[in-house]
C-alpha cells in the first residue's frame, strides 16, 4: 500500500490479522452494500420493463398508467394484474375484461383475438414487495413464512424480509451519523479542556455536569409531542445529548500528554497548539477513544430501536428494526417477528463489536498480530 504512510500501514497488518475482526468486517461491509441497494433487492416496482420497443425503469422514475395504455394519470401499480396486462399484451383493451387469460395468452402464442402483438416484459427484484407493500393475503395477518414471504409477514400483512433490509440500512446510517458526530465534538470539547487546563476546563466541566444532569428522555418526548419525528430530528437530539461519551476519556489522555517532552519542544518552537493537538497529541489518546467507539454505535442503534419501541422514535410506517420488535411483543402467537428482531440486531451489533475491537487492537502499539 504505497499511498498509506509506514505507521498506517503497519496498523491495516495488524487489523488483517486479527482474522475475527477482518471477516466480520468483510460480512458487514456485504450486508450493508446490499442494504444499500434495497430498491434493486427489495421493492414493489420492476427493475426494467419494455413496452412497445421502449424500455422504462420504475425503480428510479414515475411513470403513469396512461404510459402503458391505462386510463389514469397516477403511478402505475405495478402489481395489478390489469397493469401487467397492458404492459405485456402493449396497451390492449382487452386487458380490463380477462386480464389473466389475456397474458397467458400473448406469452403462448404472442397474439391476442388472433391478432399478433409486440410482448413485453418485466424484470422483477428478488424480494417483489417494499417495505410498506401491504399484501393480499388468503388468511390473517401476521402469516407464517412461505414461499412468497420468506419471513412471513407482519400484522399489517408487509413483508418481514424487506423490511428488515430496509431497517438494517436505517439503523446502520443512524447509528453511524450519529457516532460520527458525537465524537467529532466530543473529541473536540475533550482536547481543548484537556490541552488548556485551569479555568478551561474548569468551566467546561461544570457546562458538562449541568448538560448532563438533563433528562434526555422527557426532552426527546416533549419534542415528539410538539414536532412530527423524523430521521434528522432523532440525530440531532441524540447528538445534543451523546456527545459527553468521549470528552472524559479525551480530557484525561490530554491531560496525560500535554506536559511531554515533545509537547513542549514543540511549543518552544512556536508550533501552533491545533496542530499540536490534533497532529501530535491526539494520535496518542486515539487508542482509548477507539474502546468506546463500538458501545457508541451500539448504543446509538439500541436507543433507536428503544425509542421506536416506545413509540416516541420514528413514524411507524418507517422500516425501524425497533417496530418489528414492538410488533413481536404484541403478536406472541407469531414467534418468526421475535426470532427474526433478535438475530437481526444480534448478527448486527456483534459484527460492529468485533470490527471496532480489531480496529483497536491495530492501533495499540503495544500489540502485534501474526
Amino acid at each position: 500500500m504505497p499511498a498509506l504512510s509506514p505507521l498506517n500501514q503497519r496498523r491495516w497488518r495488524n487489523f488483517r490479522s486479527n482474522r475475527r475482526a477482518y471477516w466480520s468486517l468483510v460480512i458487514f461491509l456485504i450486508l450493508y452494500g446490499l442494504s444499500l441497494c434495497a430498491e434493486l433487492i427489495a421493492n414493489d416496482k420492476p427493475i426494467l420493463v419494455q413496452h412497445r420497443g421502449e424500455y422504462y425503469t420504475p425503480v428510479f422514475r414515475f411513470y403513469p398508467e396512461t404510459a402503458f395504455g391505462g386510463d389514469f394519470q397516477s403511478e402505475a401499480v405495478y402489481r395489478d394484474i390489469e397493469v401487467q396486462c397492458l404492459i405485456i399484451a402493449a396497451g390492449r383493451e382487452e386487458c380490463w375484461d380477462d386480464p389473466s387469460g389475456i397474458i397467458a395468452e400473448v406469452q403462448a402464442s404472442g397474439t391476442v383475438a388472433g391478432e399478433p402483438v409486440e410482448r413485453g416484459w418485466m424484470i422483477w427484484p428478488l424480494i417483489p414487495y417494499n417495505y410498506r407493500t401491504v399484501s393480499e393475503l388468503p388468511g390473517t395477518a401476521p402469516s407464517a413464512p412461505d414461499a412468497d414471504h420468506w419471513l412471513g409477514t407482519d400484522d399489517t400483512a408487509r413483508d418481514v424480509l424487506a423490511r428488515v433490509i430496509y431497517g438494517f440500512r436505517l439503523s446502520v446510517t443512524f447509528a453511524l451519523i450519529v457516532t460520527l458526530t458525537t465524537s467529532a465534538i466530543g473529541i473536540a470539547a475533550g482536547a481543548i479542556q484537556g490541552y488548556f487546563g485551569g479555568w478551561v476546563d474548569l468551566v467546561f466541566q461544570r457546562i458538562i455536569e449541568i448538560w448532563n444532569s438533563t433528562p434526555s428522555l422527557y426532552v426527546i418526548i416533549i419534542v415528539a409531542a410538539i414536532w412530527r419525528m423524523n430521521f434528522w430530528l432523532l440525530v440531532v437530539l441524540l447528538t445534543l445529548f451523546g456527545w459527553m461519551a468521549l470528552v472524559g476519556v479525551v480530557r484525561a489522555e490530554f491531560l496525560r500528554a500535554r506536559n511531554f517532552e515533545y509537547v513542549r519542544a514543540a511549543r518552544a518552537l512556536g508550533v501552533p497548539n491545533l496542530a499540536i493537538m490534533f497532529r501530535h497529541v491526539l494520535p496518542n489518546a486515539m487508542v482509548a477513544t477507539l474502546t468506546f467507539l463500538p458501545f457508541l454505535i451500539a448504543g446509538a442503534i439500541g436507543t433507536l430501536a428503544a425509542l421506536d419501541l416506545l413509540g416516541f422514535g420514528l413514524p411507524s410506517s418507517a422500516p425501524s428494526l425497533g417496530e418489528l420488535t414492538l410488533q413481536a411483543k404484541r403478536n406472541l402467537q407469531a414467534p418468526w417477528l421475535a426470532f427474526t428482531a433478535f438475530f437481526t440486531f444480534a448478527i448486527m451489533l456483534s459484527l460492529l463489536v468485533f470490527i471496532f475491537e480489531g480496529v483497536r487492537d491495530a492501533f495499540d502499539p503495544r500489540k502485534t498480530f501474526r
